[in-house]
């Protein structure tokens, strides 16, 4: 084998076992944010809103208000809030 397959496969194995390194630290971390939330259940906090808290926290102020319009604007079309008083 010459020597720049050689290099490709040492390449290729370093890049393999770092995604695995990656891929391990993604499961503990995830295995840790369930943990919280079981914890902030446990003392009383609903977990379904919490995570949706997290989610637009995540979001920027104007993705945030316009999905909130549109929310609006479904939630009126389907009649389950009402339209506004000046409306």
């Amino acid at each position: 084998m010459s020597d720049a397959h050689g290099v490709a496969r040492d390449q290729l194995r370093a890049f393999i076992e770092r995604i695995e390194r990656l891929e391990e630290e993604k499961k503990t971390i995830a295995e840790d944010i369930k943990d919280v939330y079981g914890e902030a259940k446990g003392v009383g906090f609903d977990t379904a809103v919490l995570r949706r808290v997290v989610q637009i926290r995540k979001q920027d102020k104007d993705e945030r208000m316009e999905q909130e319009a549109i929310l609006d604007t479904y939630l009126q079309a389907l009649g389950m809030i009402d339209l506004p008083a000046e409306a």
